[in-house]
């Protein structure tokens, strides 16, 4: 494993980037509404603090690497862009910290239970 702790893949090189980072969102429908078609725009999908390309914290960049890692497409919006959808999904979702990481409609958790997960192996294998 590697000295630093956000570097959970335990090695320099990085995957893949599989994500596509989403910020259009129809402001003419109800917060809740907003939040579900982000949701349901993929089969896996994370709210985050920055892009893929870009994340703005280390939880964030956390998850992507391991995402990358398994390979499967995702895509992902930014919370430090829009205030309300970063404040509706806490309710939404009653998960307070983000990123927060849906498999198919369903809240996964957020970067402790992911993490968990991939290095359990219980991810790669829910993600098959």
């Amino acid at each position: 494993m590697s000295d630093n702790p956000f570097n959970i893949l335990g090695k320099e090189s990085t995957p893949i980037n599989q994500g596509e980072a989403v910020s259009n969102v129809d402001k003419n429908s109800e917060l809740n509404e907003q939040i579900k078609s982000l949701i349901n725009s993929a089969d896996l999908f994370l709210f985050m603090k920055g892009t893929p390309d870009m994340p703005m914290c280390g939880f964030s960049a956390n998850t992507i690497a391991m995402l990358n890692s398994v390979g499967k497409p995702y895509k992902t919006f930014n919370i430090l862009e829009d205030m309300d959808i970063r404040e509706g999904l806490k309710a939404y979702s009653n998960w307070p910290t983000y990123p927060q990481l849906y498999y198919k409609g369903e809240l996964v958790g957020g970067n402790d239970i992911i993490t968990e997960m991939f290095q359990s192996g219980q991810l790669q294998e829910v993600l098959k």
